[in-house]
């Protein structure tokens, strides 16, 4: 059988990950074991992280919203009470926006909560 040589192959392999952890700490950036090592574990890390990105943003809306409405004697369980029987349809990043930039109309949408909690 002949023998394959992989000189080129092999080279660009380990050039792409040695340059996907180009800035990583120490031999995690030269030594192409490592880099491979911390390479794969990076990207395993990127793929979960993109999915608690999520988790956290909605989290923050969530705090976002109950101090704000809390200021007008809401909590922010009953607030969205409110809006589901008000049948007001806004997701939580746009209410979050609105009690930062916009008190005065998000005071308008707890007002109308109010009145259709009761």
């Amino acid at each position: 059988m002949t023998r394959v040589k992989r000189g080129a192959v092999a080279r660009n392999r380990r050039r792409r990950i040695l340059k996907l952890t180009k800035g990583f700490q120490g031999s995690h950036s030269t030594l192409f074991r490592t880099a491979n090592q911390q390479a794969m574990k990076a990207l395993k890390y990127s793929y979960v992280d993109r999915r608690k990105r999520k988790i956290a943003f909605r989290q923050l809306w969530i705090r976002r919203i109950n101090a704000s409405s809390r200021m007008y004697g809401l909590n922010y369980s009953q607030l969205i009470y409110g809006l589901k029987k008000a049948k007001i349809d806004l997701n939580r990043k746009v209410l979050a926006q609105l009690a930062i930039l916009d008190p005065d109309s998000f005071k308008k949408i707890i007002e109308l909560a109010i009145s259709k909690k009761v």
